[in-house]
This record gives structure tokens, sequence and C-alpha cells, in this order.
């Protein structure tokens, strides 16, 4: 596995030195940042999720799973985004063209548009019903 450096670190312009963590003389692998448990975790996964340290494959892979992982919270369920995920890791894997690749993701975009225009909808909605109930002094 690849050894990288503080210096290494340096060079992808941080928010903060790495030295915040690490000793100046620190040199190890991705899974060692991994096991800097005192550095936040987005941090960490800011630092090894990169093409230098993963390939292609590996972090469409992990965007797949993370992708899986949010929409097996309750209330997240989603068939299109599900087929999605199906297609992402299919062609990770050299089992699916860019144009199903493709096709996946515009119908992906599409469901989330659709979502975002429902809610903002019924936010806009709500809104109005509460200032109507509110200029008659009536308690919705």
């Amino acid at each position: 596995m690849q050894q990288f450096t503080i210096e290494d670190l340096r060079k992808f312009s941080p928010c903060y030195d790495p030295t915040k963590y690490l000793p100046e003389n620190w040199q190890g692998t991705v899974i060692d940042i991994l096991n800097v448990t005192d550095c936040p975790t987005e941090d960490r996964l800011w630092v090894v999720l990169r093409k230098e340290f993963m390939t292609d494959k590996q972090l469409r892979l992990f965007a797949v799973w993370c992708a899986r992982q949010a929409l097996a919270i309750p209330g997240n369920e989603s068939e299109v985004c599900s087929n999605t995920c199906d297609v992402a890791e299919r062609y990770a894997n050299g089992e699916a063209t860019k144009e199903e690749f493709a096709a996946a993701r515009a119908a992906a975009w599409a469901a989330a548009r659709a979502a975002a225009w429902a809610a903002a909808r019924d936010d806009a909605w709500a809104e109005f019903n509460s200032l109507v109930y509110e200029s008659f002094g009536v308690k919705s």
C-alpha cells in the first residue's frame, strides 16, 4: 500500500495544517489516516477519497455504498435511486454501458428535482395557509 507523508498531505491544500493531528515526521497509508480517530471523520475521508489513493472503480463503488446506506434510512427509499445504484455498480464493474449509466443518472436527477419541487411547493403552501389563518385570527 502506498506510503505518504505530511508534505504529501499539504499538497492537497487542506483547511488546516495536518500537524494538528499528526506529528511533523509522520508517514503512513490511507489505512493509517482512517485510524487517526482524533481527526474528524469527514477530514479523514477528504484525504483518502481521492484518485491519488483509490481507483475510479473504488471511488464509484464507495459512492454507491454511501448512497445505499442513505436509501436504507426509513423515508429515503426510492426505486429510481436504487436502480441507479445498481447501474452505477454494474458500470464500475464493467457490466453496464456509458449509455445505461447516463440514462440511470438522468432518471435519478429527474426524481431528485421532482422531490425538491414537491417539498418546496408543500412548504410554500403551508406558509401561505399559515398567513391566511393568521390574517383572520384563526389558529391552524
